[in-house]
């Protein structure tokens, strides 16, 4: 399945290692690409995104030692 427009992530700035996300077209998935490698897509359900930003955010994905 296609994707929608990508919009750049408000946390990239103006140079490289940029992030853009898009939604399926058929709006089921969300696509993700960095700007340095913009041939490899990350597909995920809405639902896993969200779960993921959340732990993100919580910083429980933070390294430790």
């Amino acid at each position: 399945m296609g994707h929608g427009s990508w919009q750049k992530s408000s946390f990239s700035g103006e140079g490289a290692n940029c992030v853009y996300v898009a939604v399926d077209e058929g709006g089921e998935g969300v696509n993700l690409v960095e700007s340095d490698t913009p041939d490899t897509i990350l597909g995920a359900a809405p639902q896993a995104l969200r779960g993921l930003i959340g732990h993100i955010k919580a910083g429980r994905l933070d390294r430790r030692g």
